[in-house]
């Protein structure tokens, strides 16, 4: 299998975020990308929509539902978010779409900054392996993998995108 060049899926996603905002009339979206990924995906889609609007960050490590499980990753940083959560319209980024655990750990933490007026779910790439019913507003490429193989996302520039085969 051939992965999508980012880049391009980025000038894509920059369209239809764009058409998405608009049909909803929202002008003054504040974005917020998922470490790690979704910050890369997040500043490349920034750069794409010629947008300097500040960036909040999100480490969702201590809400994840597999945090008792897998324990604390060693390179856990605060969330930072340079703007209110409450009665904002959020642009909410992340790199993958997998379980959608990630972002159900990442709307658990937003709501405990406030109550925003609305999110929008942008990821690059939809494995389509939800095991939540989570499904993003605007994405690059929807793909399906077989068991075995992971895609890796490595940034920040240039995205690149790497399939990997666990059963080697």
């Amino acid at each position: 299998m051939s992965l999508p060049n980012p880049a391009d899926l980025i000038s894509q996603m920059a369209n239809r975020l764009k058409a998405h905002l608009a049909q909803r009339e929202i002008t003054e979206p504040r974005y917020i990308g998922i470490r790690t990924g979704g910050i890369w995906v997040a500043q490349a889609l920034l750069k794409e929509l010629g947008s300097d609007a500040p960036l909040g960050t999100l480490d969702v490590s201590f809400y994840r539902d597999d945090f008792s499980q897998n324990g604390l990753h060693p390179q856990v940083r605060p969330s930072a978010l340079p703007f209110e959560i409450e009665g904002q319209h959020l642009v909410l980024i992340d790199d993958v779409l997998m379980s959608g655990r990630t972002i159900r750990a990442a709307m658990n933490e937003l709501f405990d900054y406030g109550r925003p007026a609305s999110v929008t779910l942008v990821c690059l790439l939809d494995l389509d392996a939800g095991e939540l019913p989570i499904r993003p507003n605007v994405v690059g490429a929807t793909l399906s993998l077989a068991a075995h193989e992971r895609v890796k996302l490595s940034g920040p520039e240039p995205l690149t995108l790497e399939l990997q085969d666990m059963s080697l």
